[in-house]
């Protein structure tokens, strides 16, 4: 402690230690308010849905994606004309008793006598891949599904722009869906969370990605 304080004795290197320090808090504070920038941007562009099933049993599982495929094939059906997230919400709002309905009835058809509920919230999510389109950690808007007890595995998927049929075995998003998502959100966001060789991108990525996540955590 006493070296210290006689090393910032010297001018010029407590100049220097003083300069570096507000360096470091400016592009600390400068890091942050992108990623919050960026995050907004990207998560005020799409809507998702989120399903949960019961349990982690291989039967609610597969259940799971019964309802699921049920609920999407309903979606597309209502919302296939719809060119923004608002629309797509406000068309789900109007229609939440159908989705509940949709879900009650495929799972009562199935054998199960699950409750289900559902809401349209602001909800936290993982990081997530859609074949070559990656959405970082972060709070969406999005329709929540919750099978029984809901204490099995999630599944996730975007509504808008429609990335639910993406085969995400295939590693690859049809260039249809890739568009729509594209005009959707600003140049910068969307390169973000596409895939690319880009070492710049994929930093920025892990930067909001490591942010996004430390906020998750401090939630919990």
């Amino acid at each position: 402690m006493k070296k210290f304080i006689t090393i910032i004795k010297f001018p010029a290197l407590k100049r220097f230690i003083i300069v570096l320090f507000l360096l470091t808090l400016f592009i600390f504070v400068s890091a942050i308010s992108y990623v919050s920038a960026v995050s907004n941007n990207i998560a005020n562009s799409v809507f998702r849905l989120h399903v949960i099933a019961n349990s982690d049993s291989k039967e609610d599982q597969n259940l799971k994606y019964i309802v699921r495929d049920k609920l999407i094939e309903y979606m597309n059906n209502i919302a296939k004309d719809c060119s923004s997230k608002e629309e797509v919400i406000s068309i789900a709002e109007d229609n939440i008793s159908n989705f509940e309905n949709i879900a009650r009835k495929t799972i009562e058809e199935n054998g199960y006598n699950y409750n289900v509920t559902l809401e349209i919230g602001n909800f936290d999510f993982p990081t997530k891949s859609y074949g070559d389109i990656t959405l970082p950690a972060g709070s969406y808007d999005s329709l929540r599904v919750k099978i029984g007890k809901a204490e099995g595995q999630n599944w996730w998927c975007v509504m808008f722009p429609p990335l639910c049929f993406v085969d995400v075995t295939s590693g690859v998003v049809p260039d249809e869906s890739k568009q729509e998502m594209k005009n959707s959100m600003p140049e910068e966001e969307y390169s973000l969370i596409s895939k690319t060789d880009n070492s710049e991108i994929n930093f920025k990525f892990k930067l909001i990605e490591f942010f996004e996540n430390i906020k998750l955590m401090a939630k919990k």
